[in-house]
């Protein structure tokens, strides 16, 4: 069964009046939580554009450009914003839920954190409510402040990023143990890691950008303490 057939699933619980948040407990295991992968970034996404006052087109396509998304399967996706929406659940109540789901693992809570940026950046501005928001999404995943810095120094445009911040290392770590984090954060990427950790082929891309800006930062410490 296709993720848009089991996500079809899914919606059809919605339809008959259970919340997301319920449908959010028993998508624990796999292939059931690339479903739950999915409908969180859809629907902490719907949550998001509330944040700044209005959903723009960029912000719906955005959801394309996470998710290839068939034609046939468009109004299942379009039900679970608008529910999503519509919910009196809070989004920290839902981000809680989702964070049990992962058992507190951070990887695929990370890898959710970015396609939330993607989301907030597809108008080509990231507003001061969603910072908020995406900060308080990331405290109720347990994240730390640093590691919520390195995620949005990776998506948030700066014209001079702080690499280190990018790494989530420390200026005075030696080289030899900034690169074990690079390595990883890269292994990270790979397909087969995001595909255990929860993430549906359909949003595998999401790693391009991290893969991107770990690079470029690994490259500039090593081109500044060779100078």
């Amino acid at each position: 069964m296709s993720l848009w057939s089991r996500i079809s699933a899914a919606v059809s619980a919605l339809a008959k009046g259970e919340s997301l948040a319920t449908v959010f407990d028993r998508l624990r295991t796999p292939p059931e939580r690339s479903v739950a992968f999915t409908i969180a970034v859809i629907a902490l996404g719907a949550k998001m554009a509330k944040a700044d006052g209005q959903v723009t087109r960029n912000e719906v396509a955005a959801f394309r450009e996470v998710f290839t998304i068939p034609p046939s399967e468009e109004a299942n996706a379009a039900r679970v914003f608008d529910l999503a929406r519509q919910d009196v659940a809070g989004f920290e109540e839902y981000a809680r839920r989702i964070r049990r789901m992962f058992r507190g693992r951070k990887e695929p809570l990370c890898d959710l954190m970015e396609g939330l940026f993607f989301i907030a950046l597809a108008d080509g501005k990231y507003h001061p409510a969603e910072d908020a928001f995406l900060a308080r999404v990331a405290t109720a995943f347990g994240l730390s402040e640093a590691q919520f810095r390195t995620l949005r120094a990776r998506f948030v445009p700066d014209a001079a990023p702080d690499p280190y911040t990018v790494l989530g290392v420390d200026p005075g770590d030696d080289l030899d143990s900034i690169r074990k984090v690079w390595r990883k954060e890269v292994r990270e990427t790979h397909p087969d890691r995001m595909h255990a950790r929860g993430v549906p082929e359909e949003a595998i891309h999401l790693a391009e950008r991290r893969l991107i800006a770990v690079n470029a930062a690994w490259e500039q410490i090593v081109q500044e303490r060779a100078a």
